[in-house]
Order: C-alpha cells, then structure tokens, then sequence
C-alpha cells in the first residue's frame, strides 16, 4: 500500500559541487553525508544526491514540488542568488502557486504555496 511522498533523489554528477549548492540555496545540511549518497531532511521528506548519475540523462521528465510558505519571496531570494528558473510562480487556481528552478545538473526543483495542504 502506498504511504505517500518520502523521498527524491537527484544524481548529480559532482556531489561536493552539490552538497555546496544546495546548503546555500537550501539553507540546510545534510544528516547523512557519505561518498554514495548525501541525505537532506526537509520538512520531514527527504532530498537525496546521489553522485552516480550515469545511466541518467540531464534534467527530468517529472516535476517533484517541495512545499514553501510565501513563492514570490523565496523566488526573489533565488533571483539574487544568480539561480536559473525554470518556470515563474503562477497561480494554478485559488491561493495555490507553482513555479521552479534548476540545480547546476539540470534537476527540475519544483516548488509550490499551498495553504490548503497540512501534513497530519
């Protein structure tokens, strides 16, 4: 039976180049950090980085969104730090807004506001 989301993993390719990425973009470190897989929790689900990206192609086919509390503010930090947006915030019905951004390995980081969703 499925349980719901728990984790994501992106390959990328240079895990240091990673791990520095996403601790400033993030703001977070990581509480499993080994040469095979670096572990992130945020927000109770899990960001994984796992280096051995070959077998994988740049960029994804999905969109996984992580959830954050106000869109427009977390975008205008991304925006100052120089990250590459894949697709602006938009309204997709009612107080929920989408949009994403990219990582340096071509990862699609989904990002969404939505105060209709609570964790139980």
């Amino acid at each position: 039976m499925l349980q719901g989301l728990r984790t994501i993993v992106y390959y990328v390719g240079d895990l240091v180049a990673a791990k520095e990425w996403y601790k400033k973009v993030f703001e977070i470190e990581p509480y499993f950090d080994e040469p095979y897989y670096v572990g992130y929790n945020i927000g109770g689900f899990e960001l994984g980085l796992d280096p051995d990206d070959s077998g994988y192609s740049n960029g994804n086919h999905a969109i996984t969104y992580w959830g954050v509390n106000d869109i427009k503010k977390t975008f205008e930090r991304f925006t100052e730090l120089e990250v590459e947006i894949h697709q602006s915030p938009n309204n997709v019905g009612g107080p929920i807004w989408v949009g994403s951004i990219f990582d340096p390995f071509g990862n699609i980081i989904g990002l969404i506001e939505n105060p209709e969703f609570t964790l139980k």
